[in-house]
């Protein structure tokens, strides 16, 4: 039987039901790492199988490859692989509705969902279009300065790249805005220690590249989750954390470019000084927004039934007419 946090529970808390026990968090995340490893190297092999079949050239590890795009998606894919994963656990080990991971209100609110991706997309191209300026102007050497790939070339890119960013986004953001925040919420009423667990987490998952890149991972992490517990539900952040991977995966098609070796984590020191604002400005409409819209931040109360008329004797004629149709 599923059971649900009391009412009136912040998102953070939304783990602690009565079926909750300490060792069910823990099967669920040994549930979480197993599962996702099996999904994910069984999608390998089978890429890695065909690739093999098809007499494909190898790639930078040894192993055949369909191509720098092929790489990127498989690898988007093998993370995708935790988001079934982590729903499964929450359902069949910790006993409550799946849904109370994306928000207070059990499901994903899609219309607020929309209206975070529009800012965070402006947010990201302004973050984006910031550093091309500064590079240009300082002369910096990266990869987005040789020619353009063409249309076709980019299409067939940003086809691939819109079907598997998105999950990619959402199994990272349910892992650690939604799973491990609530995991370590469920014992706390406060939800300072959950956010900054969880962000501390995000950034190590990301690899330990430059001290700069390291703590804007954990400054994206403290912001998604303030901004997850501040409005109830994960959209805020899968949509920042889209608009983020996807633009740049967009950017990096339209030159060609792509490579899985890299990540935030290796950001320049130049680059954190243009995201802060850019992170502080988008947690700041957000919440704006969230409380103008009055978007729910704790679970609903039910409603209470309304009490039945006292009925002495027969029924009223009306009543007794409609039952005897």
């Amino acid at each position: 039987m599923l059971t649900v946090a009391e009412p009136l529970s912040p998102y953070h808390r939304l783990a602690r039901t009565p079926a909750h026990r300490w060792w069910r968090t823990v099967l669920g995340t040994l549930f979480i790492v197993v599962g996702t490893t099996v999904l994910a190297l069984g999608g390998y092999a089978v890429v890695t199988s065909a690739a093999v079949v098809a007499g494909r050239p190898d790639g930078p590890d040894g192993l055949p490859t369909f191509g720098a795009l092929a790489d990127l998606a498989v690898s988007c894919l093998m993370i995708a692989a935790l988001l079934p994963a982590i729903l499964l656990a929450a359902r069949l080990i910790q006993e409550r509705p799946a849904g109370t991971l994306s928000s207070v209100t059990g499901r994903l609110r899609l219309d607020w969902l929309l209206t975070c991706l529009a800012v965070a997309g402006v947010a990201i191209a302004l973050f984006i279009g910031t550093i091309m300026v500064v590079d240009s102007v300082t002369g910096a050497d990266t990869d987005l300065t040789g020619e353009l790939a063409g249309w076709g070339p980019f299409l067939g890119s940003a086809l691939v790249l819109l079907l598997v960013v998105p999950p990619q986004v959402a199994a990272e953001e349910y892992l650690t805005r939604g799973w491990l925040l609530q995991a370590v919420g469920a014992w706390c009423r406060r939800p300072w220690l959950p956010i900054t667990v969880q962000a501390v987490v995000f950034a190590a998952l990301h690899g330990w590249g430059t001290p700069w890149g390291f703590a804007d991972l954990v400054l994206f992490g403290l912001v998604a989750g303030w901004l997850t517990v501040r409005t109830g539900g994960l959209e805020a952040a899968i949509a920042l954390h889209l608009a983020n991977n996807l633009l740049a995966f967009l950017v990096s098609a339209a030159f060609g470019e792509f490579g899985v070796d890299e990540t935030a984590a290796d950001m320049p020191w130049r680059y954190v000084v243009i995201d802060v604002p850019v992170l502080l400005g988008y947690a700041a409409v957000i919440a704006w927004l969230a409380r103008r819209r009055n978007v729910r931040h704790t679970t609903p109360v039910p409603p209470v039934p309304a009490a039945l008329p006292a009925t002495f004797g027969r029924l009223p004629h009306a009543a007794g007419t409609a039952a005897q149709r």
